[in-house]
């Protein structure tokens, strides 16, 4: 076991290394497979190391790390059913993403950076997700900001770029603060950050200490995994390639926060004050979420608000202390949301390189593509039967079971926010696969297609032929897809109704959460039909308001200026604006007081005036160096007679 354990970690950190040290000077492909390689062989450890797993917990201590007087931080990897299901998860997904980007990057001259990085990312979410203390679980989560840092401004020569790379680092600074003074409150209150032990201490500090604890988790949490206050930062990291948004939504960076919750809550389980606000959080991140991405254009932008959205159901379920069903949703959103964004990123290819739903079409001829993405979309909307619906409806079930007024309100936040989840969801099909075929951008001057000037509508060149317009892509592009369509489309199997059998995952995951209490049979299958009716209800919406939607109005809708609550939705209610006005504009306005007026105006005109100064000092002494010997004994006679007179005056 700790020979596997060991090379989980060790094989994709060795292959970023290598291409790091060597890379520039080895041939291309030899780059890709060893960025590949590596990370389907820590595949293969996690297998290897599942077929000797037993239903103990396992802890390996690989090497010493931090270690002064009684603190002590080893590098310790423990092995649990939690652990052991996401560290699957994240291999598999995350391999196929790295075969997905070798033929997406084909073209780029930065490949050996980008794999590094990758490589990379990947290690640092096997670090935070196996570590068994707290000071290395805070190694792999700053690593993974690094990572995302870096990939998100990979493009850095566009200031766009690099600007959302930025925003990322620094958003997800304030979580991070707040998780590293958890960390080090801890330690001092127990003398360990061992996190098993720490899970059996909660019961030794008062009520309201675990409270406070709980809040700075759930800061930490709301950093990383982008959930309101601090979700400002994901959408812009679209600015990335897009393997690089599959793997931050998918299987690394954002379920960082939601992990944290679920392998503390035994600790901070304690407060119900605690499991309130980390249930609110998700909740009301849910329905932000999902209302922005009913009104974004950009395709990948509706997607990066629906992972926001997804990501707060999960939460919402640790705060109802549900996590198993948090983690059901993990796994199976890893699934579709992976097979959506790289569906995303061959539609873009196609298309080359249209980002905006308004201007696609046409594309449901290409099933190598619409199928595909045809099922991470019925996932997302949490159609019947599909993976997606029974992750969604765990979470859904479980609020309802913990009952009260706040958990009630809750519910009917989850199940209004599903409506608009399906709402979106195909609105985003029918725009994008539905229609007349797409052709080239129409602006004015444009290669073909339509004209959208003020005035009128002016045919310009004629437009392209569909086999014309849209791109073949790779096969190495489209195969990833079908493996992650299936595991979508069949997720559920991991964990049924209780009312059809015992769940995998529940009994996987019962050394962990302890038992788990499931609704009434009945009651399982009311809210499953409310969750029914929400799916049909948003579908229903969409396909009066999109089915059929002809070009003209496409290209009406793509040129007009949005407004009213469109506009409020498409800035994602504006908080990125209150951030500028309440935080930014008044750091802006005292940093430039305290550099013109304090460091300019005070400090350095001060001394420039003392130097000064000093400078007409020396000038005016130099003149009496002027190499005449007459000066030089008429100043002699002259002090001589100042010395003598000072002399005569002080005698008696």
């Amino acid at each position: 076991m700790k020979l596997y354990l060991t090379l989980i970690l060790l094989l994709p950190l060795l292959g970023a290394v290598t291409n790091a040290l060597v890379g520039r000077k080895l041939p291309r492909r030899l780059v890709e497979t060893i960025a590949c390689g590596a990370v389907w062989g820590s595949f293969a450890a996690v297998v290897g190391a599942l077929a000797l797993y037993s239903s103990t917990p396992v802890t390996v201590e690989l090497a010493s790390w931090l270690s002064d007087f009684n603190f002590k931080a080893p590098i310790t990897l423990y092995l649990d059913p939690l652990s052991l299901s996401l560290t699957l998860m994240i291999t598999f997904v995350c391999g196929l993403i790295h075969l997905y980007a070798v033929a997406y990057m084909a073209d780029d001259p930065g490949y050996v950076r980008f794999f590094v990085l990758l490589n990379l990312f990947v290690c640092a979410m096997l670090v935070l997700v196996l570590a068994e203390n707290l000071p290395l679980l805070y190694l792999g989560w700053e690593g993974v900001g690094f990572c995302s840092y870096a990939l998100i401004g990979f493009w850095y020569k566009e200031t766009k770029n690099a600007d959302a790379g930025r925003k990322a680092f620094i958003t997800t600074r304030i979580g991070d603060t707040a998780l590293g003074i958890a960390i080090i409150w801890l330690f001092q209150l127990f003398g360990t950050v061992s996190i098993t032990e720490l899970n059996r201490m909660g019961f030794l500090v008062p009520a309201g200490v675990v409270t406070t604890l709980g809040i700075l988790f759930l800061i930490g949490a709301m950093g990383k995994s982008a959930q309101v206050p601090l979700m400002v930062w994901l959408p812009d990291a679209m600015a990335g390639p897009t393997p690089v948004s599959a793997l931050i939504h998918a299987a690394t960076m954002v379920t960082a926060g939601v992990y944290l919750l679920a392998r503390m809550l035994p600790l901070i389980g304690g407060s119900g004050t605690a499991l309130a606000a980390i249930a609110i959080t998700g909740g009301v991140t849910a329905f932000f979420g999902a209302s922005c991405a009913l009104a974004q254009r950009d395709l990948k932008r509706v997607l990066a608000y629906s992972t926001i959205s997804q990501i707060g159901y999960m939460v919402l379920g640790v705060g109802a202390g549900a996590v198993t069903a948090a983690t059901f949703h993990l796994l199976v959103h890893a699934f579709f949301k992976a097979l959506l964004f790289l569906g995303a990123g061959c539609v873009i290819t196609a298309l080359h390189h249209e980002q905006d739903i308004f201007r696609m079409g046409g594309l449901r001829d290409r099933p190598a593509i619409f199928y595909p993405f045809l099922t991470g979309a019925l996932c997302l909307a949490g159609v019947p039967l599909t993976g997606g619906f029974f992750s969604k409806d765990s979470i859904l079930a479980a609020v309802w079971e913990k009952g009260g007024a706040l958990y009630g309100g809750l519910y009917g936040v989850g199940l209004a926010t599903a409506v608009i989840t399906s709402l979106y969801t195909f609105r985003l099909l029918y725009l994008v696969f539905a229609g007349e075929p797409y052709a080239p951008p129409f602006e004015k001057g444009g290669t073909g297609g339509i004209s959208a000037s003020a005035d009128k509508q002016i045919p310009l060149n004629p437009p392209f032929t569909k086999g014309e317009a849209i791109r073949s892509l790779p096969r190495l592009m489209e195969l990833p897809l079908i493996p992650l369509a299936l595991l979508g489309l069949g997720g559920g199997l991991l964990n049924l109704p209780a009312f059809l059998g015992h769940g995998l995952l529940t009994d996987l995951l019962t050394p962990v959460t302890g038992p788990v209490h499931h609704p009434a049979a009945g009651t399982e299958l009311l809210l499953q039909g409310a969750a029914t009716i929400a799916c049909l209800a948003g579908f229903l919406v969409a396909r009066v308001r999109y089915a059929g939607t002809a070009r003209q109005s496409r290209i009406s809708e793509a040129t007009r200026e949005p407004s009213g609550l469109t506009a409020f939705l498409l800035h994602g209610w504006y908080v990125d604006h209150l951030y500028r006005a309440l935080i930014i504009r008044p750091y802006e306005r005292l940093a430039g007081f305290l550099w013109q007026r304090v460091d300019e105006g005070i400090i350095d005109d001060s001394l420039d005036r003392f130097a000064d100064l000093l400078g007409r000092t020396g000038q005016g002494l130099g003149r009496w160096t002027s190499g005449r010997v007459s000066v030089y004994l008429l100043s002699l006679a002259a002090g001589a007679a100042l010395l003598v007179g000072y002399l005569a005056w002080g005698l008696p």
